[in-house]
């Protein structure tokens, strides 16, 4: 019976060190199939432009982004266009389409969306230092094909799983469970047409919506992208509220 038991824990140990190895081995292999963490770390900017459709609506979208955290979003329609940014510690927003032309701060499910994709390198680069751990949850499916994959939970408690092609090791699906409230919000993301950009692979188109609701994903086609382009530290910053006008001298409240 001891011995039986002895086998059975040695199994078990064996099974978790393998599972963790397993996991820290298809991390290094994704890094390495994007280009190696060398020329990903060799990369401290990101811009993009390109188009937005769901079903017949269309915009223009533009995206900065500098490492570590710094990210700001432009969604443009008929010539007006709204911001979402983050500094690495506050969100702000300029929302033109709701009537309000000056900035302010994000709600906190915005809050929580942008934080998390201002991750400059992703959440496997160095997730142990940012305290992130990841999990290999063995083989999946996605659209009938064999995948590998992966459980990301992030230092806040949200989770991402990431769905990895077998021949290649790069993502083509990420689910992220975002516990906002006591509630669980549920977004899927499939990620395609991967192009190098200074030696490192990054996908070029980008659905994504509410999980298990496929007919409200959007995607975002990415027609230019560069690397290591100037962005002063400026662009991400929260711009004051303009000063209300200067009241004509001598008037007095009250008075027209």
């Amino acid at each position: 019976m001891r011995r039986g038991l002895g086998l059975v824990l040695a199994i078990v140990c064996g099974t978790t060190v393998l599972s963790a190895q397993t996991a820290d081995e298809l991390v290094a292999k994704n890094l390495q199939a994007k280009g190696g963490l060398e020329k990903i770390k060799a990369i401290k900017s990101l811009k993009y432009s390109g188009k937005y459709q769901q079903g017949s609506f269309t915009a223009q979208v533009a995206e900065e982004a500098k490492a570590p955290d710094y990210l700001r979003e432009m969604f443009t329609i008929q010539g007006m266009t709204q911001i979402q940014a983050y500094d690495g510690n506050v969100g702000w927003q300029i929302s033109p389409f709701e009537g309000r032309r000056d900035p302010e701060m994000l709600g906190e499910d915005d809050l929580r969306d942008i934080s998390e994709d201002a991750d400059f390198y992703g959440p496997l680069v160095d997730y142990k230092e940012k305290g992130n751990t990841v999990e290999y949850l063995g083989h999946d499916t996605v659209d009938g094909d064999d995948v590998y994959r992966l459980k990301v939970t992030l230092k806040n408690g949200d989770i991402v799983y990431m769905y990895l092609d077998p021949d290649t090791y790069i993502e083509i699906r990420t689910d992220r469970q975002q516990f906002i409230r006591g509630a669980v919000r549920e977004t899927q993301t499939d990620l395609g047409s991967y192009k190098q950009v200074n030696g490192v692979y990054f996908p070029f188109s980008i659905s994504s919506g509410p999980k298990n609701r496929p007919n409200q994903k959007g995607t975002v086609t990415i027609e230019k992208m560069e690397a290591n382009v100037d962005i002063p530290d400026s662009e991400f910053k929260m711009p004051s509220a303009p000063a209300a006008p200067a009241k004509p001298a001598g008037s007095k409240p009250g008075l027209k």
